[in-house]
C-alpha cells in the first residue's frame, strides 16, 4: 500500500547589505549556524573539511524542549550562487536550501527555501498550520542571517 503524502514549501527572502561572497563565507561557516537557526545549538560538517555534495552537516538541537542530534545531507553547492540540503522534519523527508543574488554595489538577495513532504503521522497536523509555522521560523533565521553578516561587516570582519 502507498502512503499519500504531500508537499509544502515556503520561501522567505530578504536582501543583506554585504557581498555575495561576504554572504556566502559565513553560510558555509556552519559552526556559526547557531547564530541564526534558533534550534540549533551546535553544528558541524561530518569529517570536517568544506561544505560539499555528499557531505553530512551534523547538528545539537532543541525543538519542543527537547535536546535531540539530527544530521542533513548537502545535495548541492554551487559557490557562490546556492546551496541545498536533505534529511527529515519529524517523520517527513525535508529539503531546503539558499539562493544568492549580487545586487547593488555590495549587497545580496538572498532566498532561503523549505520543502517537506508531508507523511506518516505529520499527516493529522494541518498542512496549512505546519506551512506558516515553517514560514515563520524561515523569516527570523533571514532576519539573524541578515543581522549576523551584517554586524561581522560593520566590525570588519565580513570581508573573505
Amino acid at each position: 500500500m502507498t502512503q499519500r503524502h504531500s508537499t509544502i514549501r515556503t520561501e522567505s527572502r530578504i536582501i543583506v547589505a554585504a557581498s555575495i561572497d561576504t554572504v556566502w563565507a559565513y553560510l558555509c561557516d556552519v559552526g556559526r549556524w547557531a547564530e541564526w537557526a534558533p534550534t540549533v545549538l551546535e553544528c558541524r560538517i561530518r569529517g570536517g573539511g568544506p561544505l560539499r555534495p555528499g557531505a553530512w552537516v551534523d547538528q545539537r538541537a532543541r525543538d519542543l524542549g527537547v535536546d535531540h542530534r539530527r544530521s542533513e545531507r548537502v545535495t548541492a553547492v554551487d559557490e557562490p550562487k546556492a546551496m541545498a540540503f536533505a534529511g527529515t522534519m519529524g517523520t517527513s523527508a525535508a529539503r531546503w536550501g539558499m539562493e544568492f543574488v549580487p545586487v547593488g554595489g555590495a549587497g545580496t538577495a538572498a532566498m532561503m527555501w523549505v520543502e517537506v513532504d508531508i507523511a506518516n503521522v505529520m499527516r493529522v497536523y494541518p498542512a496549512r498550520a505546519l506551512q506558516a509555522q515553517i514560514q515563520r521560523v524561515s523569516d527570523r533565521e533571514m532576519t539573524g542571517i541578515r543581522a549576523a553578516v551584517e554586524a561581522d561587516v560593520q566590525a570588519g570582519a565580513g570581508s573573505p
